[in-house]
């Protein structure tokens, strides 16, 4: 375990891990009208019936985290405003040696499914960053998927690892990185986003590793993690088949190296990417 305590800044953090069906899913009024709607219109409730069954199970998947345990600020909670918060002083340090000023993202904990202004954010989704409103989103049961379906070792450096890559991604929409690779459109400017926000999260990890946060060894779980996402080891583990035609994030090996590479240089000049 880290000794994340050393570190006194704090993110902005919404929890929403127990909020109900507004959270989510559209619930009994929504499903109500999607059948009025349909019935008015003249069509046949059965071409609606699998939208109500998801609908309904999202709802049921949404109350079954409504818990009092989440009220408050609970372990976890702490745990992602203290890595957020760190990841913000990191970049407004860059972003002010360059005579800009860094805008910190918003942190959005959840459980099951819950609304965003990328037309919603959901488990199957994974840890995502939305540019519109300018959010990152986490499911923290994706970790538990990171260590039993594809091998990740786990623990709360790799947890950290993955929120510092949002991060990444929030800095790249802040420089205008991703609006040229949204033109671009092609799978290598894709994986060299992805790389490079790999390599933005070994800055981060750069700039904390001499404040004693990282017991001996630690940051292999970063690497691990990084690894464990690369779309070879992806698709071995969930087709039995590698096509890196097919990639959009970069294999194992390459996002290690990038953020090997972050984190050894802390050089945001270094992480060009798509120079490489």
């Amino acid at each position: 375990m880290a000794f994340w305590d050393r570190l006194s800044s704090r993110g902005n953090v919404d929890d929403r891990r127990g909020l109900g069906p507004a959270a989510g899913g559209l619930g009994i009024g929504g499903i109500a009208l999607i059948i009025a709607l349909n019935y008015f219109g003249g069509g046949d409730f059965s071409s609606v019936l699998p939208t109500i069954i998801n609908e309904l199970q999202n709802t049921q998947s949404s109350q079954s985290y409504n818990s009092a345990d989440f009220e408050g600020a609970d372990s976890y909670e702490v745990f992602a405003s203290t890595v957020l918060g760190s990841t913000n002083e990191t970049w407004s340090a860059i972003f002010a040696s360059a005579n800009r000023t860094y805008n910190p993202p918003l942190l959005v904990l959840f459980r099951g499914r819950t609304q965003s202004a990328c037309g919603g954010a959901d488990s199957d989704t994974g840890p995502h960053y939305c540019p519109p409103d300018e959010t990152i989103y986490l499911d923290e049961t994706f970790f538990e998927e990171l260590t039993t379906r594809f091998g990740a070792q786990g623990g709360d450096v790799a947890q950290a690892y993955v929120i510092a890559h949002e991060v990444g991604h929030h800095v790249q929409h802040a420089l205008g990185i991703s609006d040229q690779v949204a033109r671009d459109g092609s799978n290598d400017a894709s994986i060299s986003l992805e790389l490079q926000a790999d390599c933005y999260a070994g800055i981060w990890a750069y700039s904390i590793k001499d404040l004693g946060v990282f017991e001996e060894g630690e940051i292999a779980e970063a690497i691990d993690a990084a690894a464990a996402v690369g779309d070879d080891r992806i698709q071995s583990k969930t087709t039995g088949r590698i096509s890196p035609e097919t990639w959009t994030h970069g294999s194992s090996a390459e996002r290690v190296r990038w953020f090997t590479r972050g984190y050894e240089t802390g050089s945001v000049e270094a992480c060009n990417t798509f120079g490489a």
